[in-house]
């Protein structure tokens, strides 16, 4: 049977305008009168006067008015009136409004027990791409006459990191949304983009008490758009607000209420005693020292796409082939075997999938033909042998154009194969990597291969989380979060985790607690990485394919795993792998 790839959206392929600062002016003369809300604001804050003060910012003197109107004087600039709305949670009320005349806004998050308060300044064309939000947190207290001002301030934390939460909005909106790292989160659109890829953006985490926290993330790299939510972790509740331009370009500036779950809590591993008020990125990230700077991973600009004759250029420029020194280097790699030296197989895949023969010479060397061709072509190969009697190999295809190579799995235990077929190019950029997946049966002497029984997709990782460790210097973590999909982190250098990424991805089921699972670094760099997972070594081996302007990388990798925890997902997903 050849393996149907389920439809996916590509991910980061929406295409965004990018809106002049004059279209954002004139879009924005719609919010004058302040965000819009399905759920009923509250009048809590109609008639009275506070005086906000916070650390290295702004002096905010509001003025709340009826009708939802407020006037703010900001510093000792002159007053000016604007729309605002308002939602509590517990002993919180959280306010919004844009400035009259300008790009920019305020939102108030203000604990009515401690009088602190943190506040989010957001502005548009703040960055190259204008429609991305930007947002910069001061953290204060609500000035009282004859109270000495309170010592304590809201502030940074990990106290939630890596758990994982499905919120449905008053608007109807359903989310998957997983705070895996201090300074990232990952969320899947379970409604507004289908609910098959994990996209990530850079956010924050702010702790009020033990029970309630800010977060907020920007869709850096997509539409920009801005999302801010209070949470009580206590009793599953959120309100928030949204801002910022969707893919139609329309404005979107609402509050909202949402219920929701916990999905699960995932491992963290920074030194107990840290609770994450202070980031340490250490020396060789970059440090954030302007206005509203944030870590973000921009891949397109990290990697600008090549076009077919630059990809060749590279490729006759540099072809390194399963050298040591590899895209992901280091001596946590599974050991070669020589299982396959001295053996001749066919690898039989169904529905017009290849059909190859295969003569492997010794532990390095193989010779390949279609079938019903004469010619024998000669190839250097690398085999892994992650289950007994289970052998994964990986070889070029040299002289093609674009690149090729196969990956396959054969079992000599089951008689079943599974052969990746990859290449260079993709429709939408000639150095990303696109690949087809066959499952079929392995043929050789002694051997009869299975009529029905194939390797299958699967569910079964989904909801996982795993940190792979390459080498001493490398590590990261995998967050299974989608059948379709995955998210992987780095981690900063105190152990907690940071900057983060997605990717479409397939998983196939082997054998139990076995799996290959494989990716494309999609609008980035364009690398597919092909793993086969043993969860019960708790150790991988794969392959990656990789092209940049130095030249062509076929490579293996290799780490060691720890299970991180799950998130309870599954259900959220209707359609059923095997």
């Amino acid at each position: 049977m050849k393996a149907i790839r389920f439809p996916k959206e590509q991910l980061h392929r929406i295409k965004y305008t990018k809106l002049t600062k004059e279209e954002i002016d004139r879009r924005l003369l719609s919010v004058g009168a302040g965000p819009e809300c399905r759920s009923e604001y509250t009048d809590l804050l109609e008639g009275k006067q506070i005086k906000i003060v916070t650390d290295n910012g702004p002096v905010l003197s509001y003025t709340f008015k009826a009708g939802r109107k407020l006037t703010l004087k900001e510093d000792k600039s002159a007053a000016t009136e604007a729309g605002y709305g308002a939602l509590t949670l517990g002993q919180v009320v959280l306010f919004s409004h844009m400035v009259t005349g300008t790009q920019k806004g305020f939102n108030v998050i203000l604990d009515l027990k401690t009088n602190l308060v943190t506040v989010l300044e957001v502005w548009f064309s703040g960055y190259k791409d204008l429609r991305e939000v930007n947002r910069q947190m001061y953290y204060g207290y609500v000035e009282t006459s004859g109270v000495e001002a309170p010592k304590g301030r809201h502030h940074l934390t990990n106290r939630i990191e890596g758990k994982g939460f499905y919120w449905k909005q008053d608007t109807g909106i359903e989310t998957l949304e997983f705070y895996p790292s201090i300074v990232s989160s990952s969320f899947v659109e379970l409604t507004r983009l289908g609910g098959e890829l994990t996209f990530c953006g850079p956010s924050d985490y702010i702790m009020i008490n033990d029970e309630l926290y800010i977060y907020n993330r920007v869709e850096c790299e997509m539409s920009g758009i801005m999302t801010l939510y209070v949470l009580d972790v206590q009793n599953v509740n959120q309100v928030g607000m949204r801002l910022g331009f969707n893919e139609k370009d329309e404005l979107e500036y609402y509050m909202f209420r949402g219920t929701g779950d916990i999905v699960g809590q995932i491992a963290h591993f920074e030194p107990l005693a840290d609770q994450g008020e202070k980031i340490s990125f250490g020396a060789n990230m970059p440090q954030m020292t302007e206005k509203g700077q944030r870590i973000v991973y921009r891949p397109l600009s990290m990697y600008p796409p090549m076009t077919e004759e630059e990809v060749h250029a590279a490729v006759q420029k540099k072809t390194a082939v399963f050298l040591e020194d590899g895209l992901m280097g280091g001596d946590r790699k599974m050991l070669p075997t020589d299982y396959l030296a001295g053996k001749k197989i066919t690898v039989r895949c169904d529905n017009k999938g290849p059909v190859i023969n295969y003569r492997f010479d010794d532990m390095k060397k193989l010779h390949w033909q279609r079938e019903g061709e004469s010619q024998w072509h000669e190839e250097k190969y690398e085999a892994f042998e992650p289950a007994e009697n289970l052998l994964y190999f990986c070889h070029p295809l040299s002289n093609t154009r674009p690149a090729e190579c196969k990956k396959i799995v054969v079992d000599f235990s089951t008689a079943l194969a599974t052969c990746v077929s990859s290449k260079l190019g993709s429709e939408y950029m000639a150095n990303e990597v696109s690949y087809t997946i066959d499952f079929g049966v392995l043929e050789t002497e002694g051997i009869t291969p299975p009529r029905y029984y194939r390797h299958a997709y699967t569910d079964e990782l989904v909801g996982g989380a795993l940190t792979w460790n390459y080498s001493d210097g490398l590590s990261s973590m995998h967050v299974y979060s989608s059948p379709h999909s995955y998210s992987w982190t780095i981690f900063l250098e105190n152990g907690a985790f940071g900057m983060q990424w997605s990717s479409h991805a397939d998983y196939v089921k082997l054998r139990d607690d076995i799996y290959l699972f494989t990716w494309v670094e999609e609008a980035c760099n364009g690398t597919q990485g092909t793993i086969i997972i043993n969860n019960r070594t708790m150790h991988d081996c794969g392959f990656a394919f990789h092209v940049d302007k130095d030249g062509l990388n076929l490579s293996t990798i290799g780490a060691y795993s720890r299970n991180a925890g799950s998130y309870d997902i599954k259900k959220y997903f209707p359609l059923k792998l095997r």
